[in-house]
């Protein structure tokens, strides 16, 4: 069963809270609610989000404040947060809110169906990420499962690396479809730099995977290859 995404409304009206949750429904992804800086900070302490859509107008700690906070943690650094605001107070408020790391900043009313696709990309990102994350374990469980024989062992064990690579080549042929629509669709220069770093990873994996399969590294190998 997939695990589904997790995504952090922050809003201090309930009816805000509400139109973000009729939008964004559609993804069919866990969708949590914060009704200020101060609740999203607690909700992050425990829980890992895809992305976070951030009202800039709020209350006690606005949401400059709260993305600062965000930023400053280990732990949530590297989550996108799309800014929302009902105001517009020239290039000087836009630019505060991509100093604070926001990876959008998108003012109301907005198209519900640009934010939708917005969002869905971030999603996307993060389940790749995921199912990128697990083959690596799984990698990883394989290599350090014998100790020092570890590689020998994976060596002889053709089924195990056959279900690896499947599920490798899996997530490989879906991150490059992302990565191609995102350049048909000019999305956002973070989403692209993801997206990037997402392919990379996959290709050290790929490396580490190849480098288990039987005379890989032998001197018949090699020679064969040189």
């Amino acid at each position: 069963m997939v695990q589904k995404a997790k995504i952090l409304l922050v809003d201090d009206r309930p009816e805000n809270l509400l139109a973000l949750e009729a939008i964004l429904s559609a993804l069919d992804q866990t969708l949590v609610r914060a009704s200020s800086g101060e609740e999203a900070l607690k909700a992050l302490l425990t829980d890992d989000f895809a992305v976070i859509l951030l009202d800039v107008q709020m209350p006690g700690m606005d949401g400059f404040e709260t993305a600062a906070h965000i930023k400053r943690r280990e732990r949530t650094r590297d989550i996108p947060i799309i800014f929302l605001t009902a105001i517009n107070h020239g290039p000087h408020h836009t630019f505060r809110g991509y100093a604070a790391g926001a990876v959008d900043y998108i003012s109301k009313p907005f198209d519900p169906w640009v934010l939708r696709a917005k969002v869905s990309v971030f999603v996307d990102l993060y389940m790749k990420n995921c199912q990128l994350k697990e083959q690596a374990s799984l990698l990883r469980l394989q290599l350090e499962g014998g100790g020092k024989d570890g590689v020998a062992e994976g060596k002889d064990s053709p089924g195990l690396l056959a279900e690896l690579s499947a599920r490798l080549a899996a997530v490989e042929e879906q991150a490059e479809a992302l990565s191609k629509q995102l350049d048909d669709e000019s999305a956002d220069a973070a989403a692209v730099a993801t997206a990037a770093h997402l392919e990379r990873k996959l290709t050290g994996l790929r490396r580490a995977l190849d480098a288990l399969e039987p005379g890989a590294g032998s001197p018949s190998s090699v020679s064969s290859q040189s």
